[in-house]
């Protein structure tokens, strides 16, 4: 348990250190969400000037990020001037869709690397391991960017399915079981996207950790006492390399959740990616400071779940 507190305690000075950082980098960085307002001859300087005194922009920026940080305390995360709204309300919505994204494509990442590791592990130097690297390879050398857009071209020409945003037009008036069977048409190619990127890193991670379970002398007497292959894979060699898979977990996690920024931009979902982009645009510090502490959130979250997971699986770990 002190173990586990302290990982915890660690995660809040991370993000504690993330948050001071960020909010510096954004207030050294030139202009402000008002400087678009002081082109329109509609609006007086004064007027402006008014604006920025009640927002507090001209503060020294240690004032407006304890500001900043005793609203985030009540879950408010500052007031964005764009939108005119507290950003929680912005927040909470757009990060549940990117959660939602995420959660599936990591599934699905997991689903297909963990079985085609395994079987390359067990054919290394055959031609169905050298198939399977090339294809990874392949996969690995297409930016993320160029894979959304072909997967976007191939689904417009087929018609198989949507090709952006999360539902349909008119989906309001369907019924619960037609707008779950939208939402996941809707799905399908943004968590492909995901999927598809992710896929060949764990692959190959998954087919390194197995290949040197196998060559394990306690597997290798195994063998020599006749135990089929599927018995060693599921009921030994996987156990013995969990550890290290676990480990993975936390990091893939991470790394999905910076390229669905991405492919929520190009496929118009809606999650936290366009809202940062268009908060970038207007200049919207607060928002952008949302998205990002919002992400940090998620990637030690996942890091303290596969942390976890290790302290469960492994006496060893708990015994420390």
């Amino acid at each position: 348990m002190l173990r586990v507190t302290r990982r915890f305690v660690h995660a809040l000075v991370l993000l504690l250190g993330v948050s001071a950082i960020s909010f510096a980098l954004l207030s050294a960085a030139p202009g402000n969400v008002f400087d678009e307002l002081r082109l329109n001859p509609q609006i007086s300087p004064e007027a402006v000037a008014a604006l920025k005194a009640q927002f507090g922009v001209d503060l020294p920026w240690p004032t407006r990020y304890a500001h900043w940080l005793a609203s985030v305390l009540r879950g408010e995360f500052g007031y964005s001037v764009s939108y005119r709204c507290r950003v929680g309300t912005l927040l909470w919505p757009r990060a549940r869709n990117t959660l939602l994204l995420t959660a599936l494509a990591t599934i699905l990442a997991w689903m297909i690397a963990v079985p085609w590791g395994i079987v390359e592990a067990l054919h290394r130097g055959r031609w169905l391991d050298r198939l399977g690297g090339g294809i990874t390879a392949i996969l690995l050398a297409i930016p993320e960017l160029v894979l959304v857009l072909l997967l976007l071209w191939l689904a417009a020409r087929t018609r198989w399915f949507p090709t952006g945003g999360m539902f349909s037009l008119g989906s309001a008036e369907l019924t619960i079981s037609r707008k779950a069977w939208d939402l996941a048409q809707h799905l399908i190619l943004p968590v492909l996207a995901l999927a598809l990127g992710t896929a060949p890193f764990l692959i190959r991670y998954v087919r390194s950790a197995i290949s040197a379970v196998l060559d394990a002398p306690f597997l290798q007497s195994a063998r020599g006492f006749g135990i089929g292959t599927a018995r060693i894979v599921y009921r030994h060699a996987l156990p013995a390399a969990a550890n290290s898979l676990i480990s993975l977990l936390g990091f893939s996690i991470g790394a999905l959740l910076s390229t669905s920024l991405l492919i929520e931009v190009v496929l118009s979902w809606p999650g936290l990616g366009p809202l940062m982009l268009e908060a970038m645009l207007a200049r919207d510090t607060c928002v952008v400071m949302a998205v990002v502490m919002l992400s940090a959130v998620f990637l030690v979250l996942g890091n303290l779940i596969a942390d976890l997971l290790l302290y469960w699986s492994d006496p060893r770990i708990r015994a420390v």
